[in-house]
């Protein structure tokens, strides 16, 4: 049995039995202004995160998620596209798609403004998705892509561009790790179905996303997620993972590399009432102004009165890069 076939065969169980505790975290469950997202929705939400963000979601997006759980971030995700069709959920476990139809149902019955005709499930793949090019305005996927090894998640992610518009978005939830993994957590096939042992560094993950063409990475939150202790998981150490929201746009490529977004500022402090690099960013005396890390390296560099920041790892627009 494959690695993948482990996956489908764990969410067919959590599909024909919701599985609380699968993937519970600190997240909340967000709820908007007459939102009712049902119980049964709640416990099949088999992510690590949210994938929906308000700023993301105007004019009536066309919507892509891939893994539809028990279709919670789908009636999300359709409370801002009111549309026959506005979102599509793709999955290629079929009991997980009937769940989420019946869910659908229930949703129904408890938000007047929702139709089942808003949300077009499909089954599908996501490393050979069956979406046009250039369709989709907003792509997601929650912890999922995590499962996948190095050369499927490539393929995932240039699937993910090919349907989006030109400044579309993929928001992203995703386990992450920076301690190295024995060759026994990394092979074992239910561990990464877990959505444990097939976590990488925040690096990597975002340097598979930027080899796709994706030329600005929004870094939105990094939150704690799991650990693997040695009284339970074969390992010699205590290892720590972490869960990311990250949104990826399909902006052109800069000549001088992507822009990355890790939470980091720039305050001048010198005597001019302003500081001017020249290329496109104005800091005014003593007020921050949100950077990308490359642009944070470049005025580091050009001006020793400006005090750049750490990455607090929660960035959500504004700024100048």
């Amino acid at each position: 049995m494959s690695y993948l076939e482990a996956t489908n065969d764990l969410y067919k169980e959590a599909a024909l039995t919701p599985d609380v505790g699968l993937c519970c975290t600190t997240n909340p469950v967000w709820q908007f202004p007459g939102l009712s997202i049902p119980k049964i929705m709640q416990e099949m939400n088999y992510g690590c995160g949210s994938t929906v963000s308000a700023q993301d979601l105007i004019n009536d997006p066309k919507v892509l998620y891939v893994g539809v759980g028990g279709g919670m971030e789908l009636l999300q995700f359709s409370y801002f596209s009111r549309q026959e069709g506005g979102v599509t959920g793709i999955d290629v476990v079929d009991e997980m798609l009937e769940a989420s139809r019946k869910n659908f149902k229930i949703a129904e019955e408890e938000n007047d403004w929702f139709s089942s005709k808003f949300v077009n499930l499909i089954k599908g793949d996501a490393l050979n998705l069956p979406v046009a090019d250039a369709s989709i305005d907003v792509a997601a996927q929650n912890c999922l892509f995590n499962i996948f090894k190095t050369e499927d998640l490539k393929k995932a992610v240039a699937e993910m561009y090919r349907v989006l518009k030109p400044n579309g978005r993929l928001v992203m939830s995703d386990p992450i790790c920076e301690q190295p993994m024995n060759d026994e957590l990394r092979n074992d096939d239910r561990l990464r179905a877990l959505c444990l042992s097939g976590s990488i560094p925040l690096q990597e993950y975002i340097k598979t996303l930027t080899d796709s063409g994706f030329g600005t990475i929004e870094v939105r939150a990094r939150k704690s997620y799991r650990v693997l202790s040695p009284n339970h998981y074969p390992t010699d150490e205590l290892i720590y993972i972490e869960s990311i929201e990250i949104a990826a746009i399909k902006d052109p490529m800069p000549e001088d590399g992507p822009c990355i977004f890790t939470g980091k500022t720039a305050i001048y402090y010198g005597n001019e009432p302003y500081f001017d690099d020249q290329k496109g960013h104005v800091l005014m005396q003593n007020q921050p102004l949100a950077i990308c890390d490359k642009t944070a390296a470049a005025l580091a560099r050009s001006n020793d009165e400006i005090h750049i920041s750490e990455s607090t790892w929660h960035y959500n627009g504004g700024g100048c890069c």
